[in-house]
C-alpha cells in the first residue's frame, strides 16, 4: 500500500518521464533483453537489435501503461485488468518477466533523474513497480 507521500513522489517523479515514454521504454526493454536475454523468447518477431522500431513502439507501449497506472494508483486492479488478461490468456508470459522490465526501468529512472531518484523516490518506485507486477500476474492464479 502505498502512502500518501509516495504516492506524491512518484507523481513528481513521473513529470519527468513525461514527453520521454518512447526513450525510457526502450531503454528500459533494450536493456531488460541485454541483462536477461532469456525474456528475448516472447519476441520471436521482433528487430532485438538496439533502438529498432520493435524496440521502441514495444518500449513506448509499457511506458504509457505505466502512465496509466500512475493516473490510477488507487485502483491498479481495474486500470490494468486488460493488460493482466492479455499477458496471462494470450501472451501467456512469465510474470518473472514483470519484475525483470521494472527493475529495469528503475535503472532508467536512476540515470535519467539523477540526484532526483532520492532513497525515497526509488522505494516508492519499488513499491509501485511491484504492485503493478502483482496485479498484472493476478491471472496467472
Amino acid at each position: 500500500m502505498l502512502t500518501a507521500d509516495e504516492k506524491q513522489l512518484i507523481l513528481q517523479a513521473w513529470k519527468k518521464v513525461l514527453g520521454h515514454q518512447e526513450d525510457f521504454g526502450a531503454e528500459a526493454v533494450d536493456r531488460m533483453f541485454t541483462v536477461y536475454p532469456q525474456t528475448k523468447t516472447y519476441f520471436p518477431h521482433f528487430n532485438l537489435h538496439h533502438d529498432s522500431n520493435h524496440i521502441r513502439h514495444h518500449g513506448k507501449k509499457v511506458v504509457n501503461a505505466l502512465g496509466n497506472a500512475v493516473r490510477h494508483l488507487d485502483n491498479l486492479s481495474e486500470e490494468l485488468s486488460e493488460l493482466s488478461n492479455l499477458h496471462a490468456y494470450n501472451l501467456r508470459v512469465d510474470p518473472v518477466n514483470f519484475k525483470l522490465l521494472s527493475h529495469c526501468f528503475q535503472v532508467v529512472l536512476a540515470v535519467h533523474l539523477g540526484e532526483e531518484y532520492t532513497p525515497q523516490v526509488h522505494l516508492a518506485y519499488d513499491k509501485f513497480l511491484a504492485a503493478v507486477s502483482a496485479v498484472l500476474a493476478e491471472k496467472y492464479r
